[in-house]
């Protein structure tokens, strides 16, 4: 009983942080049918974190295209190098990775649960800092072909190790949280983590990253998908 009601205030607070673009008119129709919607309006404290990564992987991609376009000696909008590292160093490095190293890795280490795959992944975040910095300093004066080429191997540097990592923390990390917590606690989790997001943000910081991220990726000329697909 104690995990359902758990669920219905999960539930409830994804419900209700959407009232403020639906109206009250739409509220007042919604309400009867709740239970109903139940299912779709409940967000886990995993697929939060999740669809973080994605926002990590679309500048991942990103940044590769600035490398491909480096190392073809082809031209691309310096603005785009120092607004994917601004992503990064705002909403993976300020906010994701600190909620993983204050409240995820501290409890894999008191279980002794996969401790040696936090620490690497702790130190690989503070790699990850030190890069993002010289991104920031080079994009700020890439005057010689030096300066661009120092960029792409900071640039490819940074996703070789990113690609695996955010891959294992969504295939194993992620999924041993179930292992470590109550159902109960995993819950409190994802309203900790919400309150957070939004005194951190102002908002909703995953739909705001979104659209920085899809902003970035059309200066870059990839956001259509279509010209990936294989012919």
């Amino acid at each position: 009983m104690h995990d359902r009601e758990s669920a219905f205030q999960h539930t409830r607070r994804r419900f209700v942080r959407a009232l403020p673009t639906l109206g009250t008119a739409a509220v007042l129709v919604s309400a009867p049918l709740f239970g109903q919607e139940k299912e779709e309006e409940e967000v886990s404290t995993n697929e939060d974190l999740m669809r973080e990564h994605g926002i990590l992987k679309r500048v991942l991609l990103a940044y590769d295209e600035i490398i491909r376009r480096i190392r073809a000696n082809k031209d691309f909008p310096p603005q785009t190098v120092t607004d994917g590292a601004t992503i990064i160093r705002k909403f993976i490095e300020e906010y994701h990775e600190k909620l993983e190293e204050d409240h995820l890795f501290p409890r894999f280490r008191k279980a002794g649960k996969l401790v040696s795959l936090v620490d690497t992944l702790l130190k690989q975040h503070q790699a990850g800092r030190h890069v993002t910095e010289r991104v920031l300093a080079t994009a700020s004066s890439l005057k010689t072909q030096d300066d661009r080429n120092r960029l792409a191997n900071d640039l490819e540097a940074f996703n070789r190790m990113y690609a695996p990592h955010e891959a294992r923390e969504d295939t194993v990390l992620f999924p041993e949280l179930h292992k470590i917590v109550s159902p109960h606690e995993y819950d409190a989790m994802g309203e900790q983590f919400e309150s957070i997001e939004r005194k951190t943000f102002g908002g909703d910081g995953f739909d705001i990253y979104v659209d920085k991220v899809a902003a970035l990726e059309k200066q870059l000329g990839i956001y259509d998908l279509n010209q990936f697909t294989p012919k």
